[in-house]
């Protein structure tokens, strides 16, 4: 049976040199290590599927945020990432599910398993985990191919809410 890798929020606004100093990810590595997910799902003969996080290009999010801004290449996916399929989908909000059409596709296309990678682990990886696991999808998070920013704490509070509810960490 067919597998899915999910590849959320890996944009600009998160991985450039000209990001916030609030993500301080490090952009070669996690590049890296996604990119080599994206190639082994895609050899195997798995769906790679792209996430983007946008918030509504409106002034006052322009001033709150001054990131992900719908239609700013900022916005865009990250120029370093391996593009190998055309499936994309964009979200409103940290759980990826709550585009209807991609909870569609991967209830048509029926995946054993979904693997989530990219930003942030303790923030729209942990919501579209738990967003999967809601919805009766078999969800994993590749643990080589996540990164955060968060404080611990809130990162082991993510974590321990994954774990209750069976989402395992590979």
């Amino acid at each position: 049976m067919k597998n899915a890798l999910l590849v959320i929020d890996m944009q600009n606004d998160y991985l450039w040199e000209a990001r916030k100093p609030k993500f301080a990810y490090n952009t070669a590595k996690l590049v890296d290590d996604v990119n080599t997910l994206i190639h082994a799902y895609a050899d195997a003969g798995h769906d790679v599927i792209y996430i983007r996080h946008l918030i509504q290009n409106l002034p006052t999010n322009r001033l709150l945020f001054g990131y992900s801004i719908a239609g700013t290449p900022g916005a865009e996916l990250y120029s370093g990432l391996d593009i190998v399929s055309k499936y994309r989908f964009d979200k409103l909000f940290g759980d990826a599910f709550t585009n209807r059409y991609l909870e569609r596709m991967v209830r048509e296309r029926g995946y054993a398993q979904l693997c989530l990678c990219g930003l942030d682990e303790a923030g729209c990886v942990t919501a579209t985990a738990l967003g999967a696991k809601k919805r009766g999808f078999e969800a994993v998070i590749c643990e080589r191919g996540v990164a955060t920013v968060m404080p611990e704490k809130k990162v082991s509070k993510a974590r321990e809410k994954l774990g209750q509810a069976g989402i395992r960490r590979i």
